[in-house]
């Protein structure tokens, strides 16, 4: 089935990676490891918030960035049992004007999973794309790690439930998954930076919110303020700005 395919239900709204031949604008995803390079795509970005906090700019920009990763990653290994080819050195990314990613552009429609066990199926994503960019983002921006880790989490946490409202998702499509964020460390004893990236509290109203562990760092920015999902005390979800 063509990744193509998926995008219905929940992901109708997204954008598919481009299969075909990268435009000659693509930049390889590799590029990101350069440092100088990632810091003239972070200066871009940076402009549209007067240049402001580098933390919460390189954080920001990481969400956009995952977001074009993780949803194709989810659906094609969820949905397909497939594993994209998503180390840095077999991806290329669209950018914006203003820097920040807008598609991934990918060698192929991937292979079969070697494992679906939920400590292995997301090897490629996590350890060969994942890892080394945030190492690096953190590295530029003073940001700790956690911060993206947490990004990361969000995003994949909100796409496991997404793809379990898909039109071709069985009862278990995200219980690997889940399996992953609810568990604080790997067999072998290493911390799993995804355990547990989100809460859902229940108000003095009844009404469920969805909170983050950690806070993105957005508020720095004064043109933005506190996302809807801010774990900080006395932010006002109510306001988003």
């Amino acid at each position: 089935m063509s990744l193509a395919q998926l995008y219905i239900g929940p992901m109708e709204a997204l954008i598919p990676p481009l299969l075909s031949e990268a435009p000659a604008r693509a930049l390889p995803a590799t590029e990101l490891l350069v440092a100088d390079r990632l810091n003239e795509l972070l200066d871009r970005f940076a402009a549209q918030y007067q240049h402001g906090d580098r933390r919460a700019v390189a954080s920001l920009w990481s969400k956009w960035h995952f977001n074009a990763l993780l949803a194709p990653a989810l659906a094609a290994n969820l949905l397909l049992e497939r594993d994209l080819p998503l180390t840095l050195d077999q991806v290329q990314v669209i950018l914006t004007p203003e820097g920040r990613t807008e598609r991934l552009c990918l060698e192929n429609e991937g292979t079969p999973l070697a494992s679906l066990g939920a400590f292995t199926r997301f090897t490629t994503l996590l350890d060969r794309h994942l890892a080394p960019l945030i190492e690096m983002l953190a590295s530029l921006s003073g940001a700790s790690p956690r911060v993206f880790w947490s990004n990361v989490g969000n995003v994949f946490e909100y796409f496991v439930s997404a793809v379990d409202q898909h039109p071709m998702a069985s009862p278990g499509t995200g219980e690997e998954a889940r399996l992953l964020l609810e568990s604080r460390q790997y067999p072998d004893g290493r911390r799993n930076p995804l355990y547990r990236p989100v809460r859902y509290i229940e108000s003095q109203h009844s009404e469920v919110q969805r909170v983050r562990k950690l806070c993105c760092l957005r508020y720095l920015l004064p043109e933005l303020g506190y996302c809807g999902n801010c774990p900080l005390e006395g932010c006002d979800r109510r306001v988003r700005r």
